[in-house]
């Protein structure tokens, strides 16, 4: 890489940490010079404005967990191996994620009424993600290893669900074992559409921790 692409690059990686933290909104061309001992010029050389700045941000999140979360889990047997893998990786990413924060999550506080290019950004991701779990369910249905009549969006849902209760639990209440009880939730969801005439699919393997709270 050329040095203005490493010195865009670093500015990204620290403007991700800051909008983590701060929040999209939150997130300033003077802040950010600040922490890269840059001038406001030279950040602003990089990007052309301060909202191409929080949407390359948004963009950089998306592909970080495009790599932690979804591209190691479809190595995964298609089916329940991979819903299973997936939603626990989701996890893990969740974990690692409650000292500073989810931009998808606190994305869609800041921008939920507010229309522009950064929340169409973001809806997007969330809908891609969406969908890619949707397949996964679909999947496990195809193969028999999950009921006929399991209606895949209300999976969605209520893995979606689980998440967001997961986050509000450990980061804001702070709540101990709340780590285990989004999966004991998943496992009872999991339970409760599986096909009892298929034979039982292998439980995914947890994924690597990272610094993760239990």
């Amino acid at each position: 890489m050329r040095k203005g692409e490493l010195t865009r690059a670093a500015i990204l990686d620290v403007a991700l940490q800051l909008a983590s933290r701060e929040g999209l909104e939150g997130l300033t061309i003077g802040l950010l010079a600040d922490q890269m001992k840059m001038s406001k010029s030279g950040v602003f050389a990089h990007f052309g404005s301060r909202e191409d700045l929080q949407i390359e941000v948004v963009k950089l999140y998306h592909r970080r967990f495009e790599q932690e979360v979804f591209y190691p889990s479809i190595l995964e047997p298609r089916g329940l191996p991979r819903l299973q893998a997936m939603f626990a990786r989701w996890i893990n990413q969740v974990t690692v994620e409650i000292s500073s924060g989810c931009i998808y999550i606190s994305g869609a506080v800041e921008y939920d009424d507010r229309p522009g290019q950064i929340r169409d950004e973001i809806v997007g991701m969330v809908q891609t993600w969406q969908k890619a779990l949707h397949r996964a369910v679909t999947q496990a249905i195809e193969a028999g290893q999950l009921r006929d009549d399991v209606d895949a969006w209300q999976m969605v849902y209520e893995m979606y669900g689980l998440i967001l209760a997961l986050h509000h639990d450990a980061r804001f209440l702070k709540i101990p074992g709340s780590v285990r009880r989004a999966q004991a939730g998943f496992e009872r969801l999991i339970d409760s559409a599986r096909n009892a005439e298929a034979p039982a699919a292998g439980k995914a393997k947890a994924a690597p921790r990272r610094n993760a709270v239990q």
